[in-house]
């Protein structure tokens, strides 16, 4: 064939060999505010070699060939013994170790841990999410292990270590190990206190064998987990070791993958408990309380790896729109199109700024900010989760028949855009969470109005919708079935309250019209045409060499 009949011309180029932290104003503007300047240079070196590697080349080969080659379960060696291993493509390691080795399973024990973490999570989450599974578990178990001095002495540093070291060992032997959890069941599901798995206590303190299983297993080649099991004194947290420490390997018969809709390079398992020995954390009976500080550093990171997924969306459709032609110009010249991306620029840069507050005031840690993360991580994991996947799917479309093609990346990204909002509690259980806070921790709803009357008197928008939301609050009646409402107005009015304080005035303002002045349609690009669209859309155009 001649090469004439295929001159290949108005592609765009690969979005390639860019800083995606350094081309992110919204997330960079966060770290900005939330550190000190004692730390904000070291943390800014960090970020920038973070964002290098996430937009390089080599990269963003990993993340495919992680999720093209999905790990296997090996349950039998071939002699016939038992070693529920699961077998990863190298990808998936490389990913993995340079992510622990960039301090994203280290938060809190290094001075604005949590704002240094999250920035980077929502950096590196961006080459390939489905690796920030064991990340962000292995950092959210630290809180419910420091309920035990001795075990959190032993197991923290480990948690926190910047080596990675894959194999399973005994915990003493490695420098850094990673942990998963186990707390749903086939017969309960989110109602964990139907469990059935029981624990069977030890002569020795604290130890236990644990017999049953778990529908939900997470990360299963890890060193460690957290589970929930039924004690003597009722529901109790526990740690289960994959390898005990004479080298030989704990009872954890792995059943099957799981085989879902996105997240493809990460195991998801079902497990069978035999005789498992675990050693107890916290007290018996109060094994949700226990574990509940790991629940909601989890919560987080669903908000922070959504806003990462949206982030890397909205970035390729803006990136693609300055470079395609049509109708006699480049897409991001034409009015329709820019609407689009304003709208789809205003969903990503909110779900960052409120991403990075809750970072913020984990590292804060003061009686006030505790009592405002009550509400504030509940409300926006319900809505920014649940945002995901409508901004990841109309950025596909941005990218048309290209964007629905695998080699973009645009489909793997909206497979996994519904996983935050189903991952540690769906939109239901965050809702009634929200009604229990409300109803249990009144300091909680002072907190979190006390954060949005920062900005009260600022946008006459954002006034009539705090007051709208003060008003549902103040009606109880059919509380239950108005839930959701209540939530997604908690959570607009708390995103709208953060950029009228810190994002420039074009953004505020769209943002501010749309979702609280009611100016808005059903779809995406329906914003005021008399809004600054092209601000909006050039301040989310990520720049490249």
């Amino acid at each position: 064939m001649a090469a004439t009949t295929h001159t290949v011309t108005n592609q765009v180029p690969p979005l390639v060999g860019y800083d995606v932290f350094g081309a992110d104003r919204a997330l960079s503007e966060a770290v900005e505010r939330h550190l000190a300047p004692g730390i904000l240079l070291q943390a800014r070196q960090e970020l920038n070699t973070l964002g290098q590697a996430a937009g390089s080349a080599q990269v963003q080969e990993w993340g495919a060939l992680a999720n093209e080659n999905p790990p296997k379960l090996r349950t039998h060696d071939r002699y016939g013994h038992r070693i529920d291993e699961v077998e990863f493509h190298p990808a998936w390691h490389r990913l993995l170790g340079h992510a622990v080795t960039a301090g994203l399973t280290d938060a809190w024990g290094r001075e604005s841990g949590h704002v240094r973490r999250a920035a980077g999570f929502l950096v590196w989450t961006q080459a390939e999410a489905g690796h920030g599974c064991p990340l962000s578990m292995t950092h959210a178990a630290v809180p419910a292990l420091r309920t035990d001095p001795a075990l959190a002495a032993v197991w923290e540093p480990l948690l926190t270590s910047h080596v990675y070291e894959e194999g399973l060992r005994p915990a003493a032997e490695k420098s850094g190990v990673l942990f998963g959890m186990g707390m749903t069941e086939k017969q309960g599901g989110t109602d964990v206190r139907s469990n059935t798995t029981g624990a069977e206590r030890l002569a020795a303190d604290g130890e236990y064998l644990l017999t049953g299983h778990k529908w939900f297993c997470s990360a299963p080649m890890s060193d460690g987990f957290l589970v929930l099991a039924q004690a003597p004194g009722g529901l109790t947290c526990f740690l289960v070791p994959r390898v005990l420490p004479d080298g030989t390997r704990n009872v954890f018969a792995i059943q099957r993958l799981k085989d879902k809709l996105g997240n493809r390079s990460n195991a998801s398992s079902e497990v069978e408990f035999d005789g498992t020995w675990a050693r107890r954390v916290g007290e018996e009976g109060r094994g949700v309380r226990t574990i509940i500080e790991m629940v909601a550093a989890t919560r987080l990171d669903c908000v922070v790896g959504s806003a990462a997924l949206m982030r890397q969306a909205v970035a390729q459709a803006i990136h693609h729109s300055t470079h395609r032609s049509a109708f006699g110009g480049l897409l991001i010249e034409k009015p329709l199109m820019r609407n689009v991306l304003a709208d789809l620029a205003l969903e990503s840069e909110a779900a960052t700024v409120l991403g990075m507050r809750l970072a913020a005031a984990y590292d804060a840690d003061t009686e006030e900010e505790r009592a405002f993360l009550r509400l504030a991580v509940p409300a926006a994991k319900y809505w920014v989760t649940k945002r995901c996947t409508a901004v990841v799917g109309e950025a596909l479309e941005c990218l048309g028949g290209n964007g629905y093609v695998e080699e973009s990346g645009m489909p793997r990204l909206l497979r996994e855009a519904p996983l935050n909002s189903i991952w540690e509690g769906s939109g239901n259980v965050q809702a009634l969470d929200v009604l229990r806070a409300l109803q249990r921790e009144p300091r909680a709803l002072d907190a979190l109005l006390r954060e949005v009357g920062k900005a009260r008197g600022a946008d006459h928008r954002l006034d009539g919708a705090i007051k709208d939301l003060l008003t549902e609050l103040a009606d109880l009646d059919g509380v239950e079935a108005r839930a959701r409402r209540i939530v997604e107005r908690m959570a607009l009015v708390l995103q709208g309250s953060l950029l009228v304080r810190w994002a420039p005035p074009e953004v505020a303002d769209a943002f501010c019209a749309s979702r609280l002045g009611g100016d808005w349609g059903s779809a995406f690009g329906t914003l005021p045409h008399t809004l600054d669209l092209a601000s909006v859309v050039d301040r989310a155009r990520p720049t490249t060499p």
